[in-house]
């Protein structure tokens, strides 16, 4: 595992940037502050899973990721959130970390209610992101999604049925702060031969996942770089973000594949820029 970097150089880094988005026309700015953090983009994906059983054959996962409430992002714009999650229909609904950017304050409970709106028939679960454990919230952060109705998975695993068949849906603890342990989670599955799908606010997990029956990785944490440059791509990402920085990855000729959603919120700086904040619509085929 790659060494951690300080958080004053992290914040150094992003300064840098920030610093040189100043230099652009003020109205580059503008639209990266005030713009492009509220435009949110609805990505599809489908995917194609070799041992998904064929009763799970069309199934919807909406995935969200990177809220950061209580810095730039509230309660109430959750709550428009909330209802563009619900109106995509979703089977399952998943949630990849940092429900808030620090410290909860007066929106725990409002952001709670928020969350228990949220409805699929095959549920909703949930695992935390580095930011989720700052001022060591991750207690009340947790008691939070499970108020809301979501299954937290702390290096478990839930399964999902549909008539006799079945799948697995895993989730580990944060990379960076936690103590993620894949082998405890997948305890309970039937190794190599149900589908595993798996939920880690770390996308560079990845490597570690490939090394196990995993089948498919929902992971945040990136923001995409939160701001990318066109024809170059992103230009700093939080460490344990690296590798799996956008979009979809296929590792192993395709035994495992993996997804880093760009987020819902900001951190850092309240900035994006060609990087809209994203939710993820995947369709799953049988392979």
């Amino acid at each position: 595992m790659a060494p951690k970097i300080s958080r004053r150089s992290f914040l150094s880094n992003i300064f840098k940037v920030l610093a040189g988005l100043l230099l652009t026309p003020v109205t580059g700015y503008s639209y990266a502050r005030y713009a492009e953090p509220g435009w949110l983009a609805v990505k599809q994906i489908p995917l194609t899973l070799k041992r998904l059983p064929a009763s799970f054959d069309g199934m919807r996962i909406v995935q969200f990721s990177d809220v950061h409430l209580g810095f730039h992002y509230t309660v109430e714009q959750l709550d428009t959130l909330v209802e563009r999650i619900q109106s995509l229909k979703p089977d399952l609904i998943c949630f990849t970390g940092d429900l808030f950017d620090s410290t909860t304050g007066q929106d725990g409970e409002p952001a709670a209610q928020v969350l228990s709106r949220l409805q699929a028939p095959l549920g909703k679960a949930a695992v935390l992101g580095n930011h989720d454990y700052y001022g060591k919230e991750q207690d009340k952060i947790t008691a939070i999604l499970t108020q809301g109705g979501f299954n937290v998975l702390k290096n478990r695993s839930l399964p999902l049925k549909r008539g006799k068949e079945r799948i697995w849906l895993s989730g580990v603890d944060d990379m960076w702060d936690g103590k993620p342990d894949l082998g405890e989670a997948l305890k309970k599955t039937a190794a190599n031969e149900e589908c595993v799908i798996l939920l880690s606010h770390c996308p560079d997990f990845a490597d570690t996942a490939l090394k196990h029956p995993v089948d498919l990785q929902l992971s945040g944490h990136s923001h995409g770089g939160q701001v990318r440059l066109p024809f170059y791509g992103h230009i700093i990402t939080p460490e344990y973000g690296k590798k799996y920085v956008d979009g979809l990855y296929r590792l192993g000729d395709g035994k495992l594949q993996v997804y880093t959603n760009r987020g819902i919120g900001v951190s850092v700086y309240p900035i994006r820029f060609w990087c809209r904040p994203e939710l993820t619509v995947f369709t799953l085929r049988k392979g």
